[in-house]
C-alpha cells in the first residue's frame, strides 16, 4: 500500500495542497472574525504539522489516499472547532461540532475524528516503516510485532495532540479542550482507531497473499 518513491509534485499533490490552502484560509478568516484565539493557535500548529507532513511525503512518498486522508482530517478538525451546531441538536458543552453528540451520551463528533485521525497516523507510520525496510533491501510484512509498533506510534502522536491541547488550555482562556474525562475518552478513541487501522493492514495483506496464491 505504499507509493513509489519519485520526486516532484504530482497532480494529486497539487490538488491536496490546493484543497488544504482553501480550507485553511477560510478557517483562519473565520477564527479571526470570531476572535477565536484557540483556533488561531491551532492554525499555527496545523501549519507546522502540514510542513512536517510534506517533508515526510518528500522523503518516503506517502500513498495518495493517505495525503487526502490527512488533508481531510485537517478540514474536519478546523470545522469541528468553528462550525456552530444548530439549536436543539444534542451537545456536551459549547455550540461547535466538536461537542455534538452523534449518538446521545455515547458517541461524539470529537471521538470519531480522533479515531479516524490517529488510525490514519498508524497507516502513515506503517508506510514509513515499509520505506525504511525497503531502503535496506528488505520487504516489510505486517506482522503482529511491526503493527504493534505502528499502533504504539499512532498512540504516541495522539498523546502529543493531548499535550498540545493542554498547552492551549494553560495559555488561552475559554478553550474547548474539556477536562480529564474528555482526555480519557480521546485516548480511548485514539486506541480504537489505531487498532482498527492495524487490523485492516493485516487483513489487506492476507487478502492480497490469498489472491496471489
Amino acid at each position: 500500500m505504499s507509493a513509489p518513491a519519485t520526486r516532484g509534485l504530482s497532480r494529486n499533490d497539487l490538488a491536496v495542497i490546493g484543497f488544504s490552502f482553501v480550507y485553511m484560509t477560510v478557517a483562519l478568516a473565520s477564527a479571526l472574525f470570531l476572535h477565536n484565539k484557540e483556533f488561531v493557535f491551532y492554525f499555527v500548529i496545523m501549519c507546522v504539522m502540514m510542513a512536517v507532513t510534506w517533508g515526510v511525503h518528500w522523503a518516503i512518498r506517502l500513498h495518495p489516499l493517505a495525503l487526502w486522508g490527512l488533508s481531510l482530517w485537517g478540514f474536519l478538525h478546523m470545522a469541528g472547532g468553528l462550525v456552530p451546531i444548530p439549536e436543539g441538536w444534542p451537545r456536551l458543552g459549547g455550540n461547535v461540532l466538536y461537542n455534538l453528540w452523534l449518538i446521545p451520551n455515547l458517541l461524539k463528533y470529537d471521538q470519531i475524528i480522533h479515531a479516524y485521525g490517529f488510525g490514519l497516523m498508524t497507516w502513515v507510520c506503517w508506510q514509513g516503516l515499509q520505506r525504511a525496510f525497503k531502503n535496506r533491501g528488505v520487504t516489510a510484512r505486517p506482522t503482529f510485532g511491526l503493527l504493534t509498533l505502528c499502533v504504539a506510534a499512532g498512540m504516541g502522536f495522539g498523546a502529543l495532540n493531548e499535550v498540545i491541547e493542554f498547552i492551549a488550555a494553560l495559555t488561552i482562556q475559554g478553550t474547548n479542550v474539556g477536562g480529564y474525562e474528555n482526555t480519557g475518552w480521546d485516548l480511548v478513541a485514539n486506541l480504537t482507531g489505531c487498532v482498527l487501522s492495524a487490523v485492516l493492514l493485516r487483513w489487506s495483506s492476507a487478502f492480497r497473499l490469498s489472491e496471489a496464491g
